[in-house]
């Protein structure tokens, strides 16, 4: 039950994450373009990227389970990343009743966007973990040294 309860945690951790990314990119028409709508821009990216980052721990989660963070390449994030974009996109063509002209364009954005998201989110996860001396697995910062400092520590540091 815990551990479901942290794979829930941390996918609502990866929505806001992915989130208060998506709000920032959506105030950019209104700073460029000075777009005034009803519903403005960074509330409705900021809502789809929620999304999208849950879909995305939710790929996760369900396909990469086995694997550690450490184990994980930047391309491999990025496909789980477009994966979920054209997900979303699928989901919100249908639920927006949007035509074949629009599904061209929204596609590609949701993919790309996605992508670039999945590829931020491991290279923060990443940077948080080296920060980490211990991780789950045991190992310790003795990884990080370099070869010769690894001899002078197992030969008695003379």
């Amino acid at each position: 039950m815990r551990k479901w309860l942290r794979r829930i945690g941390g996918a609502i951790g990866m929505g806001f994450t992915w989130a208060a990314a998506w709000a920032a990119a959506g105030m950019v028409p209104r700073w460029l373009f000075g777009f005034n709508t009803d519903v403005p821009f960074p509330v409705v990216f900021g809502l789809l990227g929620f999304v999208a980052g849950l879909i995305f721990a939710a790929l996760l989660a369900l396909f990469e389970r086995r694997h550690a963070l450490d184990e994980m390449t930047f391309s491999r994030f990025a496909g789980w990343g477009a994966l979920s974009g054209f997900l979303l996109s699928a989901v919100f063509a249908r639920a927006a009743s949007l035509g074949a002209a629009d599904v061209f364009v929204i596609v590609p954005t949701f993919v790309v966007a996605c992508a670039v998201c999945a590829s931020g989110s491991l290279a923060l996860a990443k940077r948080a973990e080296m920060r980490t001396l211990p991780d789950a697995r045991g190992r310790t910062a003795q990884a990080e040294l370099t070869d010769r400092q690894k001899r002078k520590l197992s030969s008695g540091g003379g």
